[in-house]
């Protein structure tokens, strides 16, 4: 239910006065109950679907209706606190619109507001769907505490699919109390400088390019609803068999993040031998979070700036990978899979790179050199992955909570190849379960081959190559199917 904080409204009415009263409401989905906005219907009914454009851009007081037998206006009574700048922006550039709503006691009940792209006086930015993109964002975010008509003002903005300037101004004009308060500082500044004639054109692509960005990162409240412990155990016994310990340790954390709606203060740091499913207990994590993800590859990454970024005084200049991950995952609360962290290297001589993820980890906000900006990182959860983690350095050990992955034993692995591993390689093959059969001789030959390395890659393969050379020999020769005795896997596999 939406908490209400009603503003007295002038009891004689004037053109440039304001009719209308806010109300604040978190709900992310409007409906007749809970709507946008609430026009006078003591005159007339409205249609359900209604068009026509927002008047009176300076207290934006009314919504005239395009009827047929002309124009028709409506006083606005009631508004959600949220799009009071995207009214003012609407009725200022005279931008047609498509209402939806429901007429009630206390009148037209609007709760989806649509662009019609008319042409002519109509912004290209109010085209192709930029209007729903700014609504959805505001939807997502909470209520702003009060209207500040001078702040309000001062936010003026850019165009379409926050590429182009004009985009990006009119977003900042509507939507720019979704950003946290030192991005859309930030962004003015930028907005500034890109639009300067006093700079290089090199200075202005730049300016606009670091905008396009952040402002197409939908930055999320750092609030997680509850998420299904039942649910939460399912993809992990689907994703690992066995390893109980380690799912207790899982299961630990989400009961931690529902009981404080928060996540965790430390990330999880997966220790093991090769081999024995790190990422993919990293995967199962995200998909449980329901979180986007991304990966950082440490083995890979022997120069700093890769991770921070070069500065904008060169012309090829660059975001880092921390930056383009946000980019990429289009939002603010992300998982952030850094695998192989004791491998990282000591760099050529500017720094060690595994040292930029400690202001990554600490969650105090990570700065990238291209964007000049603090990025807020409360919303990250690391899970890093490492086969040796005596070569981690103790500050990166102590953010993390360490969760030690243990080998197979070979019973553990005898299941794991007959019941997941086989039976997944046949179905991608299309072959049936009779066409490709292996004795429990040949089962015991198969473990006995891999017996000394870690992990199940090598059952994979091994289940990999034993499939291909059933459906071969299915094809080829024309048998009905194929039965692996020990001697027969020993050759195989030899």
């Amino acid at each position: 239910m939406p908490v209400y904080d009603f503003t007295s409204a002038p009891s004689d009415k004037h053109p440039s006065e304001c009719t209308y009263t806010t109300f604040q409401s978190n709900e992310a989905t409007p409906s007749p109950k809970k709507p946008i906005l609430i026009l006078d219907n003591r005159q007339r009914q409205w249609k359900h679907h209604s068009c026509g454009m927002f008047t009176n851009p300076i207290k934006r007081t009314s919504f005239e209706f395009k009827e047929e037998n002309g124009v028709i206006s409506a006083d606005i009574l009631k508004i959600d606190s949220r799009f009071v700048s995207l009214l003012k922006w609407l009725g200022e550039n005279h931008i047609n619109v498509r209402l939806s709503g429901q007429n009630q006691e206390d009148g037209y009940a609007v709760y989806k507001i649509r662009e019609i792209a008319f042409g002519g006086d109509t912004r290209l930015s109010a085209e192709d769907g930029f209007l729903q993109f700014m609504i959805e964002r505001l939807l997502a975010s909470s209520s702003p505490e009060e209207i500040n008509e001078d702040e309000e003002q001062d936010e003026t903005g850019d165009d379409m699919k926050l590429t182009s300037l004009q985009s990006i101004t009119d977003f900042m004009t509507c939507a720019g109390r979704t950003l946290p308060d030192n991005i859309r500082l930030w962004a003015r500044r930028n907005l500034a400088v890109a639009r300067s004639h006093e700079v290089t054109q090199e200075e202005r692509r730049h300016a606009q390019r670091a905008l396009s960005i952040m402002m197409n990162i939908q930055w999320k409240h750092h609030y997680f609803e509850s998420i299904d412990p039942k649910e939460a155990r399912r993809i992990l016994d689907e994703e690992l068999y066995g390893m109980e310990r380690v799912k207790q340790r899982i299961m630990e954390t989400i009961i931690q993040i529902n009981r404080t709606h928060t996540l965790p203060a430390y990330g999880l740091l997966l220790a093991g031998p090769a081999g024995t499913g790190k990422s993919q207990i990293a995967y199962a994590v995200a998909r449980i979070l329901k979180l986007p993800w991304t990966t950082l590859d440490m083995s890979s990454i022997n120069d700093p700036e890769q991770l921070t970024g070069s500065s904008r005084i060169y012309s090829n200049a660059k975001p880092g990978i921390i930056m383009e991950a946000f980019s990429m995952a289009g939002e603010s609360n992300l998982v952030f899979i850094i695998n192989e962290l004791d491998k990282a290297s000591s760099g050529k001589g500017n720094g060690n790179p595994a040292d930029v993820l400690l202001t990554l980890l600490d969650n105090l906000g990570f700065t990238d050199n291209y964007m000049e900006c603090m990025v807020p990182t409360v919303g990250v959860y690391p899970i890093a992955t490492a086969n040796d983690k005596d070569k981690i350095s103790a500050p990166l050990m102590s953010r993390f909570a360490v969760i030690d992955i243990p080998d197979y034993t070979p019973e553990e692995k005898k299941i794991i190849f007959s019941r997941f591993a086989l039976p997944k390689v046949l179905k991608r093959m299309s072959l049936r379960e009779e066409e490709c059969v292996i004795t429990p001789e040949a089962l015991d030959a198969v473990i006995q081959k891999y017996e000394h390395t870690t992990g199940i890659r090598d059952l994979e393969q091994a289940a990999e190559h034993i499939a291909a050379h059933a459906l071969y020999r299915i094809e080829v020769d024309h048998v009905n199917s194929v039965v692996y005795d020990a001697e027969m896997v020993k050759e195989l596999l030899a």
